[in-house]
């Protein structure tokens, strides 16, 4: 009998249970990638690497043309080139000899140089955005706030770097960057008792200007991923809103 009355009890708490369970697995929303799969034709495909290709050069444009600009570096937070790590203690020690102010005019010489160099090199950019292929954009496009853009970055990194380190020495001529640091560096050297120093400041400013190109790239693309007002073509607007179901 006791068999029997607990079968009579948890029979109907094990079927609200099952129908509960039901219920909540039929609320669960549909993830992104089916979502995008399900809208997903040859012309859906075509368009989204058209999008991000879009986005980047939109990024390009918006972001990366206001570093070309006096202080575009210097003056932006998020990429103004400081003192290379190893020069650290270069900075502080002439700076207590007095000598800030030569140190300062050193740093605005680097940013003054990744100014100028990407003024010039802006267009390797763009003919490097053109190699994103339709196979990767569905991946890129479902990835994170930043895929697009380091998807770029990985692809591109080495050619970018051999095509743009002669930009970047031409342009620390320019600004003056190739005497003024020597200068630098050679009156840190005359200090007695301290490890000699001669860094390569050309190989520092590509690498720096290429973060800085790159960073401002990501913002635009945080941008048109986070916000609609940014999305200001139909095939952005499209495309991005493949990104938003859910």
């Amino acid at each position: 009998m006791k068999k029997l009355f607990l079968l009579l009890v948890l029979t109907p708490l094990l079927c609200i249970g099952q129908a509960k369970t039901k219920a909540k697995k039929s609320k669960i929303k549909v993830p992104k990638i089916e979502a995008v799969n399900k809208a997903l034709t040859p012309t859906t495909a075509l368009d989204i690497s058209s999008g991000l290709k879009e986005a980047l050069n939109k990024g390009v444009s918006e972001q990366v043309s206001k570093l070309t600009a006096i202080d575009g570096f210097y003056k932006n937070d998020l990429v103004k080139i400081t003192m290379p790590e190893e020069l650290q203690r270069v900075d502080a020690t002439l700076r207590k000899l007095g000598m800030g102010n030569l140190v300062d005019d050193g740093i605005k010489s680097l940013n003054r140089a990744a100014e100028d160099a990407v003024k010039e090199a802006t267009p390797i950019f763009v003919i490097a955005i053109k190699d994103i292929n339709i196979t990767d954009a569905k991946s890129i496009l479902l990835g994170k706030e930043n895929a697009a853009t380091t998807y770029l970055q990985t692809a591109t990194n080495k050619d970018l770097y051999a095509k743009f380190n002669p930009v970047v020495q031409e342009s620390v001529g320019k600004v003056g960057a190739d005497v003024l640091w020597p200068s630098i560096i050679n009156k840190y050297n005359t200090i007695p008792f301290i490890s000699k120093v001669n860094p390569d400041i050309t190989d520092y400013v590509t690498k720096k200007a290429m973060d800085g190109v790159f960073k401002m790239i990501a913002v635009e693309e945080k941008n048109i991923r986070e916000k609609l007002t940014s999305r200001n073509s139909d095939l952005l607007k499209s495309v991005f809103a493949l990104q938003d179901k859910k």
